[in-house]
């Protein structure tokens, strides 16, 4: 029974980090997009390609993940993939809704509420949770606020006698690099929440030590590939919101904040903080946007993000929870696999027939 579980949640960890990819996509190339510096095929074809080849680099994320948030003796396979569960639901609502919020903090909130329900307030990591977690997650919007900023200023100077036509002929070839980096540094660091989930799972049921260096290399392959081609399946409604709802931006603008992402994600890796890719390119476009004047930035659009930072965590959380009371039940396991489906299905019917609705709307206007 208990490899039955392993196999269960090794699946639904796998299907999550295939939502991570569709749902972080834009984090990535939202901006190219929105400045023409990539058609959004090309564009998710790069980043898709950089998501699977910076899963490879380093694995100090997946640790924190696997050790360093909860007490690996009181976690159970059941606690593990009702965990996965609240977090699917909760990308999956944010997706729908279009809502660019964090698929890492949806993963560490769905683990933290399904243990806390099963095995109390004791299980959590509190020191872990605020020092490798919360302050640094905290910090890298406002980081990617003050890089971007401070970037796009050095470029405004730089550009001031350049004609416009020609600057921005450069900085959408530029964008492609930075964009690039961005792919990147996003497989490297969300990627690594995947293996790391996995990985816990593998010391819950003995199968891995719990000072392991790196995860088995099936389990980076395997994490590499599904976070990979859930950024090729894309994540459209979420790019327009990032790349043209939060501030429109030009070449140099996307190319400021695309850099000032990359640059704290990379840092937040090398260190093991398990920071939101999301929060920090949402930061950095605010950062970018903003440099030109206050009003190019639509805070209200901001605010709704904001407030989707805020209630992943707890919402995941309690989906969490909910979903380990399930599976105290007889063949409760198997009834929220089941449900996984059913909610993933739920979600991307609805997203198809509303799509087909707004389709037919434009047509008859």
């Amino acid at each position: 029974m208990d490899d039955l579980t392993l196999v269960a949640v090794v699946v639904v960890a796998l299907f999550f980090d295939f939502t991570n990819g569709f749902h972080d996509t834009a984090n990535s190339i939202a901006t190219s997009v929105s400045t023409r510096a990539l058609s959004p095929r090309l564009a998710v074809l790069m980043s898709a390609v950089l998501n699977f080849a910076g899963a490879f680099v380093s694995f100090k994320v997946a640790a924190t993940i696997a050790s360093g948030l909860v007490d690996t003796d009181a976690i159970t396979l059941d606690i593990v993939l009702a965990g996965l569960v609240g977090a699917i639901t909760w990308n999956l609502i944010t997706w729908y809704l279009g809502l660019p919020s964090s698929s890492s903090h949806a993963l560490i909130g769905g683990v933290i509420g399904s243990g806390i329900a099963a095995a109390g307030l004791d299980v959590v990591n509190w020191h872990g949770l605020v020092d490798k977690v919360l302050v640094p997650s905290l910090l890298a919007p406002f980081f990617g606020i003050v890089l971007a900023a401070a970037i796009m200023l050095a470029l405004l100077w730089i550009i001031r006698r350049r004609h416009p036509g020609v600057v921005n002929r450069v900085f959408r070839r530029l964008q492609i690099v930075s964009g690039g980096f961005v792919a990147f540094t996003h497989g490297t660091n969300d990627a690594q929440k995947t293996m790391g989930i996995i990985s816990l799972a593998l010391v819950v049921s003995g199968n891995l030590d719990p000072d392991f260096s790196r995860p088995p290399n099936w389990v980076i392959f395997s994490a590499a590939i599904a976070m990979a081609l859930g950024t090729y399946a894309g994540g459209w409604r979420i790019i327009r919101t990032l790349g043209t709802r939060v501030a429109k931006l030009d070449p140099p603008q996307g190319f400021a904040a695309q850099t000032s992402c990359a640059t704290i994600l990379w840092a937040t890796a090398h260190y093991g903080f398990p920071v939101s890719t999301t929060h920090t390119i949402s930061g950095s476009v605010l950062g970018a946007g903003a440099t030109r004047r206050l009003s190019a930035v639509r805070w209200g659009v901001a605010g709704n993000i904001l407030v989707a930072w805020v209630m992943t965590i707890p919402c995941a959380g309690l989906v969490g929870a909910g979903m380990e009371a399930l599976t105290r039940l007889p063949g409760g396991t198997a009834l929220v696999f089941v449900l996984t489906g059913l909610i993933a299905a739920a979600a991307f019917l609805g997203r198809s027939f509303q799509g087909r609705r707004l389709a037919a709307a434009g047509s008859a206007a």
